[in-house]
């Protein structure tokens, strides 16, 4: 991993980061390594899936944005370090909330998202880099996971300036 970090031009406590835990490129934007899977499984109405299972995720300066997206499976996400890091959450009703995890006043170092809810997250501040750890219920998989695409500027036109910058370019 750690010639990755050195292609991406990262130095610092975020290239340590990486090599360390060993992590790689998130297809969301940032870096991340599963950490756990659980070997009991349940049944769930898209398949079988891991009682649970845990990643690392790291964003950096040079990868600030985790993109939109929404899993089936609801998580829980522990800062572990750096921030702050803001999280952008659309339910399924529209209302649109932003949530920081940090170590300031008024920031949380946790934060619980359902499952079924559209979210981001990208570094705020000075932020060099947050390392976030999550464990999704019941674990995840790749088929119960969806990327925001523009679409939800049309079905959510009132929050669009807000969406807009965290969708995936095209």
């Amino acid at each position: 991993m750690s010639g990755d970090a050195a292609v991406a031009g990262l130095t610092g406590p975020a290239n340590e980061l990486i090599t360390r835990l060993g992590l790689e490129r998130h297809p969301e934007g940032g870096w991340f390594r599963r950490i756990h899977s659980a070997e009991q499984v349940v049944d769930t109405g898209h398949g079988p899936r891991a009682r649970v299972s845990s990643i690392h995720y790291l964003l950096t300066a040079d990868e600030p944005i985790g993109r939109l997206h929404r899993n089936r499976s609801d998580i829980l996400h522990y800062l572990q370090g750096g921030g702050p890091v803001e999280y952008t959450l659309l339910d399924e009703h529209g209302v649109l909330r932003r949530e920081t995890l940090g170590f300031g006043p008024g920031e949380s170092l946790f934060l619980f998202v359902p499952g079924g809810v559209w979210k981001a997250s990208r570094l705020i501040g000075d932020a060099r880099h947050a390392l976030v750890s999550e464990a999704v219920v019941p674990g995840f998989d790749f088929a119960d996971h969806a990327f925001g695409a523009s679409d939800l500027l049309v079905t959510y036109p009132q929050h669009a300036d807000a969406l807009r910058p965290l969708l995936r370019p095209d």
